[in-house]
């Protein structure tokens, strides 16, 4: 729908030879072009940029699910499939030989859609391949949610089922699992979703999501589960045991350190300046993620090969992230030695840096009646990010400390941040690879840069090997 944008062009097309016709008020309400997913067999609308619910008076949407539905079932189609699949599968490997020298097969898996859930799907591949984090969570041992005669049995959940036993953990290690190994071209999510719905209400239902939002619930949530345990066993004692996450370096969120905090979390230091008097106030904030504002002289620039200005690049943003700012008056600072608000300056400084570096980029803004999406595009660094010009002390830091190497990219393509459609690239034992939902396909660098970025995973980089910089 937006990623190859095969249906959109068919849209854009149909527009054209109206723009020459002065259109009525009754061609006004005709003209929405749509599309069908052949596989779940959902009705998308371009010009509402949104799913289809409703049908016609005829029932022609039925009738099209229908066609589709006997054609799936005939013989015929399914050979052709097989076949174009087999095709698929050797072209494939033919790219792999080409990357390898060997015939390893893909082992990638993919994603169910299961309604909307590309938000979930996109985030999941993203995290599946940061290594450190996901080892943990696959080499933690199997949590049994059932006993008696159901254990070892699966159990088929509907939404409204009032089972709290419940684990976010034991369901992400599974799903975490299913992935890479190779066995399934794609796995259903399903059990997962179910605990998401349990303990997230904010993502119940089949409506499109933000898929940063849904990332800082699911740390959140996977972080607040992990200092507690579950069967009241703390999963924190395989966390102290784990030498490469040491103590020292530990960021602490809401109560002990975990996983979570020990892999993504920093340290922000917040100064603010009295303007009045000059008294200076400083707080530490840890953090997950820095969402970054997009300034807003790049705002008008969409694509790579624009030339009206310069091009946006990641330092842009980084830059205005950590430059002083003034305070507007919404957002005065009570002084204390002044005894009232106060004009004042703000700057951040990053007090320590964490071993993944999530990025987002604040793609979705406000007007007074809707969000709207920056679609500029921000050139990002697949190497070599350095961070080292905005720490509180560089001194202390060694000359590699400060770089990151990307791991995976989330993208959200679409207008709206309620409709559209999320996939993601993430690196995988040096390969590139390309998750939307079901679909994983072999993909490469150039590419990869072209994307226009949502979120932004980079990964501290361990080697002393040298490459460019931001």
């Amino acid at each position: 729908r937006y990623v190859n944008g095969h249906a959109k062009k068919h849209y854009e097309d149909a527009q054209i030879p109206m723009t020459n016709h002065k259109k009525t008020e009754k061609q006004e309400k005709v003209q929405h072009t749509v599309c069908m997913d052949c596989s779940s067999y959902s009705t998308y609308c371009y010009r509402c940029d949104d799913f289809v619910v409703n049908d016609t008076k005829l029932g022609l949407v039925q009738k099209v699910r229908e066609h589709l539905q006997n054609l799936e079932n005939s013989a015929f189609t399914s050979d052709r499939h097989r076949k174009r699949k087999l095709l698929e599968n050797s072209s494939l490997n033919s790219k792999l030989l080409k990357v390898n020298g060997s015939t390893t097969a893909l082992c990638a898996t993919g994603l169910r859609n299961l309604g909307n859930t590309c938000f979930m799907n996109a985030i999941l591949q993203s995290l599946s391949n940061i290594q450190q984090f996901c080892c943990y969570f696959k080499e933690l041992p199997a949590v049994e949610l059932r006993n008696g005669k159901t254990a070892g049995r699966r159990t088929y959940h509907t939404r409204s089922q009032g089972d709290n036993n419940v684990s976010l953990v034991e369901e992400f290690r599974k799903t975490l699992c299913a992935l890479w190994q190779g066995s399934q071209t794609a796995f259903s999510p399903e059990s997962l979703f179910y605990v998401v719905w349990k303990i997230m209400p904010n993502f119940r239902g089949y409506q499109q999501q933000d898929a940063h939002e849904f990332m800082r619930y699911l740390l959140d949530h996977l972080h607040l589960e992990l200092q507690g345990g579950f069967n009241g066993v703390s999963r924190s004692v395989i966390l102290q045991e784990n030498s490469s996450l040491s103590a020292s370096n530990k960021c602490c969120i809401n109560g002990a350190s975990t996983v979570v905090t020990a892999i993504f979390g920093g340290i922000l230091q917040n100064e603010v300046n009295c303007l009045i008097c000059g008294t200076e106030s400083r707080k530490f904030d840890p953090f997950l993620d820095l969402s970054l504002d997009i300034p807003s002289q790049f705002r008008n620039k969409r694509t790579k090969n624009q030339e009206n200005g310069p091009m946006c690049t990641l330092r842009d943003c980084l830059r205005s992230f950590t430059d002083l700012e003034e305070l507007d008056e919404t957002e005065l600072y009570m002084c204390h030695k002044c005894k009232k608000k106060q004009k004042s300056t703000k700057k951040f400084w990053i007090q320590k840096l964490p071993k993944v570096l999530c990025l987002h980029l604040k793609r979705f803004h406000w007007t007074a009646y809707l969000r709207n999406k920056v679609d500029t595009y921000v050139e990002f660094p697949l190497r070599g990010l350095d961070m080292k010009c905005y720490l509180l002390e560089p001194e202390n830091s060694g000359p590699e400390s400060c770089l990151y190497d990307l791991a995976a990219v989330v993208v959200h393509h679409g207008s709206g941040v309620g409709s559209g459609h999320y996939t993601a690239y993430a690196a995988h034992e040096g390969r590139w690879f390309h998750f939307n939902d079901s679909t994983v396909t072999l993909t490469d660098e150039e590419t990869v840069v072209k994307a226009k970025a949502y979120i932004l995973f980079y990964v501290e980089r361990q080697s002393k090997s040298g490459s460019d910089k931001l």
